[in-house]
């Protein structure tokens, strides 16, 4: 194990391990997918060592990383899913018959038709599959047919802001200034890529790092998987997304703003680009819901960023874009916790946030101070006729409190909030 690993292990990140172990030894193939460097890695190694604590012989746990040389399809292009099999069969083999063995498979999406060697694995050996991915091609109709009803995908996200504070005290605790204001003041301008949280960089080496994690996926993972040829066409279209974090907007506004410009793009790429961005796990796609129809719209979507560094990686850290790192973040925390996140409409008013997730629901608005000569965040909640719980999600400590019901309260206390 390599020495981050080591040292990574410490901060396991339970929130997902506790996911991975509900689902321990049940017949169904886990699917941890996420963005590259959001740490599937360290959370599979960690998950490594839970099942040694829980008795598993280190001879029943096969562990394998699709991204290293050995693997590289790159340069051997003869590794397929064949030889992927072979090898985890002689693996197997040498395992210990009478335990369940347990496979821990980093990256798969490198090695052309895995699901095929997956499948016949789930289907015919005593094995507890976990893979790893950064391209939700993993989850593709394809491969969903392929593995049908076999398979759950359990989302990874960068650190959140409590996440980020239990690193930053693991790996600095005689910091002079650890307070949560400070620390909050970093994830704010830094995001929560977990390799950041450990280092002491500056600012802008910190934007330095994360533009090499963006262009490695808009390059390799996206530009060269599905054959981009107008690579210029392509930056900008990713650049105005960037630039509009937390606006709606759809394909066709995209196609409107660049024929405006006299720049030739089709609607159909624009939607192509968009999805492929997708997949990567660069942005997130945020539907409307209508909460008195009760149904999802289909257009006017918006898209927020898988780790707000990434815009700071292209543009800087500015003040004009504290409000949309500000929905970023609530958004991300909001899905971290399981909830499906919408955008909510009401008559002809917007809610920023409808959560849900199961029999609970949650409205948020979003703003950075609570403006005097208007009542939109708290009076559109306001309009909301049943029980479940209403915030508004601020960075104005000085307007916390209640307004019939509905809780004012500071972006802080929000994301470190264990129950809403």
């Amino acid at each position: 194990m390599s020495q981050l690993l080591q040292e990574d292990i410490e901060l396991f990140r339970p929130i997902f391990i506790e996911n991975l172990k509900r689902f321990k030894d049940e017949q169904i193939i886990k699917i941890l997918c996420g963005v590259r460097r959001c740490g599937k890695s360290t959370i599979l190694e960690s998950y490594k060592n839970e099942l040694l604590s829980l008795g598993v012989k280190s001879c029943n746990i096969i562990q394998r990383l699709y991204t290293s040389l050995e693997f590289d399809t790159d340069s051997d292009s003869d590794f397929d899913y064949r030889k992927m099999y072979h090898e985890l069969m002689a693996l197997i083999e040498n395992a210990e018959k009478s335990q369940k063995i347990y496979l821990l498979l980093d990256e798969v999406q490198e090695v052309e038709n895995w699901e095929k060697c997956i499948n016949s694995l789930f289907e015919n050996q005593n094995v507890d599959i976990y893979v790893t991915g950064s391209n939700s091609k993993l989850l593709s109709s394809e491969i969903s047919t392929y593995l049908t009803g076999r398979f759950i995908q359990i989302p990874i996200f960068t650190l959140s802001f409590a996440e980020f504070i239990d690193f930053k005290n693991h790996y600095f605790p005689k910091n002079s200034d650890n307070s949560l204001d400070s620390y909050f003041d970093l994830y704010f301008k830094t995001g929560g890529f977990p390799f950041l949280a450990k280092t002491n960089h500056s600012q802008e080496e910190n934007y330095q790092i994360v533009e090499g994690i963006f262009s490695t996926v808009v390059t390799r993972d996206i530009s060269k998987r599905h054959n981009i040829s107008n690579l210029e066409m392509f930056n900008r279209v990713v650049r105005f997304i960037l630039e509009n974090l937390g606006k709606t907007f759809s394909a066709k506004t995209i196609f409107d703003f660049f024929k405006s410009q006299h720049r030739a793009i089709s609607i159909e790429t624009v939607y192509n680009y968009l999805a492929w961005l997708e997949e990567a796990f660069i942005i997130y796609r945020c539907n409307r819901y209508d909460v008195q129809g009760k149904n999802v719209l289909k257009t006017q979507e918006k898209y927020y960023l898988s780790d707000v560094g990434f815009k700071y990686s292209q543009f800087g850290y500015s003040p004009k874009a504290i409000a949309a790192v500000l929905e970023n973040l609530v958004y991300l925390e909001l899905r971290r916790r399981g909830y499906l996140v919408f955008i909510g409409k009401i008559a002809d008013k917007e809610i920023d946030f409808v959560a849900t997730k199961q029999e609970q629901k949650l409205y948020v608005q979003v703003c950075r101070t609570l403006p005097e000569d208007s009542d939109r965040e708290v009076g559109n909640l306001k309009l909301i006729k049943d029980n479940f719980p209403k915030y508004v999600v601020t960075m104005d400590s000085s307007v916390c409190g209640t307004d019939e019901g509905i809780k004012i309260i500071h972006i802080k206390d929000f994301l470190l909030e264990n129950n809403w």
